[in-house]
């Protein structure tokens, strides 16, 4: 699962903004297009993603210990309400198309995923942690999907301003 949940929520993101903007009303456009992938991110790999974390820290510690290749600890507590947290927020985002609000999402997004990706990293250049929970697709996404979030929010900062006014 630690392998493919990653994997499957950013193929969901694409499939489901291909299909809506497919079945949107012409005139169609890159800023549509921006707007979906940036709802859709919002939802699969920040609000589903964040959910299953928090449940697998919260809920099955030894589990998701391992999956990273740790031992278990009264931090993954934590880490799992920080999961919670933002993939409540994402989930939140999702549906509401607010831009400040979005730009909110990101930026503890970028704080927290940012923050594991440079610890995974630490972990294999120091451990030699190999692990998919560590050194997996999971890595690739905690690069990814912040970075994604803030250019698509680049890319609609004129008409989602102008919309949040």
């Amino acid at each position: 699962m630690i392998f493919w949940v990653p994997i499957l929520s950013y193929v969901a993101v694409l499939l489901v903004t291909a299909l809506s903007y497919s079945r949107a009303a012409p005139p169609r456009g890159p800023g549509l297009l921006a707007k979906l992938l940036l709802r859709y991110v919002c939802l699969f790999p920040v609000g589903l993603m964040g959910l299953w974390a928090a449940l697998g820290h919260i809920m099955f510690p030894a589990r998701s210990a391992a999956g990273i290749g740790w031992a278990t600890s009264p931090f993954q507590i934590e880490v799992g309400a920080a999961n919670l947290g933002i993939g409540l927020a994402g989930l939140i985002g999702a549906f509401y198309p607010n831009w400040g609000f979005r730009l909110a999402v990101a930026v503890m997004t970028a704080g927290f995923l940012g923050g594991a990706a440079v610890n995974h990293l630490i972990e294999i250049a120091e451990a030699g942690n190999y692990a998919a929970g560590n050194a997996g697709p999971i890595l690739y996404t905690d690069v990814l999907t912040p970075l994604l979030l803030l250019i698509l929010l680049a890319l609609t900062y004129r008409s989602g301003r102008a919309a949040s006014a």
